[in-house]
């Protein structure tokens, strides 16, 4: 097993987010059982609330866009707003349980 050098944050959709993402299609539905994504960031840091606020934005608008491509339909992009929208977890440690390379 490989360590990545990576560390991560684990975003999970809050009630407004899925609320949000529900009135973008009909036949689109997202419940409270809705999948974490996890984006990968800097091995080594100290500081999480820098961590966060350096890398909001750009997971705040990669969630939004997976629901809907169209950016007149974002509330304002705000820490706080994300931080209502998603719950977040961080680590600094990854695990490759793969033997293929990463791409």
């Amino acid at each position: 097993m490989n360590i990545v050098n990576r560390g991560f944050i684990k975003v999970k959709a809050l009630q407004p987010f899925i609320q949000w993402a529900n009135t973008k299609d009909e036949e689109f539905h997202l419940d409270n059982d809705i999948e974490p994504n996890i984006y990968l960031i800097e091995e080594d840091f100290f500081d999480v609330e820098p961590l966060i606020k350096s890398n909001f934005k750009k997971i705040f608008l990669n969630e939004l866009e997976m629901v809907d491509d169209d950016a007149d339909n974002y509330p304002e992009i705000t820490f706080d707003t994300f931080n209502e929208w998603f719950s977040i977890e961080i680590g600094n440690t990854v695990f490759d349980c793969e033997d293929s390379d990463l791409n």
